[in-house]
């Protein structure tokens, strides 16, 4: 069409929100929703791995490649609209790291439930990345634990020596109250669209030997 505008892609997108967060620390974003478009969806769908376990509708990610375009114009509808519901949580446990008895609950969501998260999580990273400390690197892009041993070890090497405390809070996602976390968030994320997603995510259950349960029922069971 004579005149149209070109297309704005998601890498560029992704810079300018990284540019508005950088040159206001401070502020709180209200249409961060707005960069998320079906791009923005093929690029989390992209960066979503296909061949992972099925979350509680079974559907894996070839059976949702079927009809690809159709399925994410749906998602993005319903996520703009508000109709989208988040699905609960399968969850299995798996060995824990270093014990020959203990397991950890693994949550595995349904494949299009990754695919949105996936295109949340881009639009937060562009915000947040701004935020970090050079010294921070969990769940950073491009970062890894490899990269934060060599920072460790130069920076002990600098210092002649000293002291490394290791701290693990345990079961931190079992346990981390959504109220400080919503507030946390709500200061840098006003977007209506972003926190009722998110919110969504937080209420839905999890699914377990045919039993659903909700964050709350899980906090008095815990309690009990």
């Amino acid at each position: 069409m004579a005149g149209a505008s070109k297309p704005v892609d998601v890498s560029t997108k992704r810079q300018r929100i990284a540019e508005l967060a950088r040159q206001s620390p401070e502020m709180g974003f209200t249409s961060l929703a707005y960069f998320i478009d079906i791009d923005w969806l093929l690029e989390a769908y992209r960066l979503t791995r296909k061949d992972g376990a099925v979350g509680v509708d079974g559907q894996d990610g070839e059976a949702y490649a079927a009809n690809l375009t159709g399925n994410l114009q749906s998602l993005l509808d319903r996520a703009k609209s508000g109709t989208y519901q988040a699905p609960p949580v399968r969850r299995v446990h798996i060995p824990k790291a270093g014990s020959a008895t203990e397991t950890r609950p693994l949550g595995i969501p349904t494949f299009e439930d990754k695919v949105l998260q996936r295109a949340v999580v881009l639009v937060l990273e562009a915000v947040y990345e701004q935020d970090f400390k050079p010294c921070a690197f969990g769940f950073r892009p491009g970062r890894s634990a490899h990269q934060a041993l060599e920072a460790l070890w130069k920076q002990s090497m600098d210092m002649s020596g000293g002291w490394v405390v290791e701290v693990d809070i345990r079961k931190f996602f079992d346990t981390i109250d959504h109220g400080h976390l919503r507030e946390f968030l709500g200061r840098r994320v006003c977007d209506g669209v972003l926190l009722r997603l998110i919110g969504k995510w937080l209420n839905a259950g999890v699914l377990e030997d045919g039993c659903l349960t909700r964050p709350e029922q899980e906090g008095r069971r815990k309690a009990g």
